[in-house]
């Protein structure tokens, strides 16, 4: 039998050797990727739980604070049964909370068809509370908008028409005598002026059992939660939502119950409209001229019984002399006898508008320095 030599033999081993390594090596890096991926799937399952225990802690509070806001409210029990009838408020910001589409464009049938379903929803919520009234309830919803605001940003994203608008907050005050559209004027300032002076007031009345809150936006609203806090009040505050990420859905600082409402606002924030500055007008009726484009609203006469004519093959600031931007905008301090320009043109309103375009391209330095320069 023949002998295999020594150096094959341990070229063999070597081989074999390094075979089992590479087997070895590839079997660790395999297990290794397969535990990093477990590890990777249970730290994200981790982290859902994390998120759902503070979730839970977090209502478990809010819960605890309207539970003790309960309590002090039923050892008030002998007022509502001889006094008063308890309330249930909703406030909503409406320069915040923009109503669906679908609804809008319902006109007038779309505003009932809101009210009734913030009122179900609400309905439902306290049912699952169950909190029990004793007597008669009394339920208000209350709207604080900038309506001339709100409408010209519907109209800019082709959200609705004012027609449908107007019909729309008919519908949805009309929906109930307790149910109301305030127009605040202009300024997202007076509609948050309105509503803390709202929850102030009215959730220290001992007959408010509930008020749910939409449009909450947390900078505008820490001062007055805090102080609310500290009076043990907070607890008798709800916040509507529309979605995780919707209008008025922001974190508020405090533990506070939250009701969703899916299918009554647009859950997307529509962008505000660029505001735009109104162009020069005239009025040919009694001759006033009114300027939002920057210039002083004018308050001269665009029309004389008496004057020359401009010359048409000229224009207006070639003639000779030109016409007196002061006297036939404004009012011109020198006078006709002083002043270097004409006061004596008879000028049509397409000419005043021409003028008073060309003043606002080139302002004359009355406008520029606020005085009047004299020769």
């Amino acid at each position: 039998m023949a002998t295999q030599p020594l150096g094959e033999a341990t070229q063999q081993l070597w081989d074999d050797a390094l075979t089992r390594l590479l087997h070895l090596s590839s079997s660790t890096v395999r297990r290794n990727s397969e535990l990093e991926a477990r590890v990777a799937e249970l730290e994200l399952e981790l982290h859902v739980w994390k998120q759902a225990h503070a979730s839970a802690l977090e209502a478990n509070e809010a819960h605890n604070v309207q539970i003790a806001a309960l309590n002090r409210q039923i050892s008030n029990l002998d007022y509502f049964k001889n006094n008063q009838s308890p309330l249930i408020l909703c406030v909503l910001n409406g320069n915040e909370l923009c109503f669906s589409r679908e609804l809008l464009m319902q006109g007038y049938q779309g505003g009932r068809l809101a009210a009734q379903e913030i009122t179900k929803v609400i309905a439902e919520h306290l049912t699952k509370e169950e909190v029990y009234v004793y007597g008669r309830l009394s339920f208000w919803i209350t709207i604080y908008l900038s309506k001339s605001e709100v409408l010209e940003n519907l109209l800019y994203h082709n959200a609705c028409t004012e027609p449908h608008f107007t019909s729309f907050l008919a519908g949805f005050s009309q929906a109930s005598a307790r149910f109301c559209v305030v127009d605040v004027g202009c300024g997202k300032d007076a509609v948050e002026s309105k509503i803390k002076e709202y929850l102030q007031t009215f959730i220290r009345f001992p007959q408010t059992i509930r008020v749910f809150f939409g449009g909450y936006e947390p900078p505008s609203y820490t001062a007055l939660f805090d102080a609310l806090d500290q009076e043990q009040l907070l607890g008798k505050i709800a916040l509507l939502q529309t979605n995780d990420n919707g209008p008025g859905d922001g974190q508020a600082m405090h533990p506070l119950p939250k009701l969703r409402l899916d299918n009554v606002f647009m859950n997307e924030r529509l962008q505000r409209s660029p505001k735009r500055l109104s162009p020069l007008s005239t009025n040919h009726n009694n001759g006033t001229m009114v300027s939002n484009g920057g210039l002083i609203s004018p308050q001269s006469p665009v029309s004389r019984s008496s004057g020359r004519a401009i010359d048409p093959s000229l224009p207006l600031h070639k003639q000779n002399p030109p016409p007196c931007n002061e006297h036939y905008l404004m009012t011109c301090s020198k006078g006709a006898g002083i002043c270097k320009y004409s006061h004596d043109y008879l000028l049509t309103p397409e000419q005043l508008a021409q003028l008073a375009n060309n003043a606002k391209k080139a302002p004359c330095n009355w406008l520029k320095n606020g005085t009047h320069i004299h020769p």
